[in-house]
């Protein structure tokens, strides 16, 4: 990806900025600190909304991919979310990725101790983690936004950390608020439905660069207060009812053992509740099976031979069990 041109910061800026012009409609606040970065919150004191969490879906991508709603009871659930890009590996892996550790102690913040994983175009401009290497990408822009996953703002010291690794001025920073309680944190992080098969794919070796186009469905369940039980549907949405269609370069035994592999079906994990699974943990991430991390069922198309393989499956009753209250 050495030889790209795109700036995944400059193309979410027009969304950036349709987010903050309809802010009163899409049902999130708009504020500048002290020092005049833009802070827009979209679920901890406002309210939200689904609008606004596919829209900030979008932002997350940096401007590459579409992310929409769709009705019908398909499987027996009312809404689904809809991710594509054509640019898959940059939109989910070099943008929508939360893999920017951000954390402060308690003395740092004079409270309480504060951690986020941050997402979003941002992140390609601080290039803190290894997977830019690999990449071969890095972002150059006078703005920048970032999604932080958390139930209050970040403090002055996380803020400060931002504009140094971004090299931003305070009024080109945007930092999007979204708990995953709310509808909008809901609803972006279904929207990741793509990005868990890419960030698979890698940790499985398959070449990114071979990954070409992707294709994405998930349910939307309804929002919770409870953050333990939010997260957990969050990831059930993905794990038992993701499904995800990439199309692919290269040889066929690369893009059968893809197929094969990439399923969340194929975790020892699999078949409970993620909160469940995460109690079980400790409420510790790392020790639950990364391979469980991916949608529940794929489709691998090679273009170079035109062989399609299909892997996992879904599991709409272990849904509709976990999200439905008995009439």
């Amino acid at each position: 990806m050495s030889d790209t041109i795109l700036s995944v910061n400059a193309r979410a800026r027009p969304l950036v900025e349709r987010l903050l012009a309809e802010a009163d409609a899409l049902q999130v606040t708009v504020r500048r600190d002290d020092r005049g970065v833009c802070i827009v919150d979209a679920g901890i004191e406002a309210r939200g909304s689904i609008a606004a969490g596919l829209l900030i879906g979008e932002i997350c991508m940096g401007g590459l991919g579409q992310v929409g709603l769709r009705a019908g009871a398909q499987h027996g659930w009312p809404t689904w979310i809809e991710v594509r890009s054509s640019q898959p590996v940059l939109a989910c892996l070099g943008s929508q990725y939360a893999g920017w550790s951000l954390a402060a102690t308690k003395e740092e913040t004079g409270g309480k101790k504060f951690f986020s994983l941050g997402s979003g175009p941002a992140r390609a401009l601080a290039g803190k983690e290894a997977l830019y290497q690999e990449l071969g990408y890095r972002d150059r822009a006078d703005c920048g936004v970032l999604v932080m996953e958390v139930d209050r703002p970040p403090p002055p010291v996380i803020i400060d950390k931002l504009l140094h690794d971004c090299a931003l001025k305070p009024e080109g920073l945007t930092i999007i608020l979204t708990p995953t309680t709310s509808p909008a944190g809901t609803t972006q992080i279904v929207a990741r439905v793509l990005e868990t098969a890419l960030h698979k794919a890698h940790t499985l070796g398959f070449a990114l660069h071979h990954v070409v186009d992707g294709v994405a469905t998930a349910p939307l369940p309804s929002p919770t207060p409870d953050g333990v039980q939010a997260m957990g549907r969050t990831n059930d949405a993905i794990l038992y009812g993701g499904q995800v269609h990439l199309s692919v370069r290269g040889d066929d035994a690369a893009a059968l053992a893809l197929a094969r592999h990439l399923p969340s079906t194929t975790s020892s994990d699999h078949g409970r509740s993620f909160a469940d699974i995460f109690k079980e943990a400790g409420y510790d991430f790392y020790k639950i099976d990364a391979g469980l991390f991916a949608p529940a069922e794929v489709w691998v198309s090679n273009l170079d031979s035109g062989h399609t393989w299909h892997g996992g499956a879904q599991n709409m009753a272990l849904l509709r069990q976990l999200w439905l209250q008995e009439l």
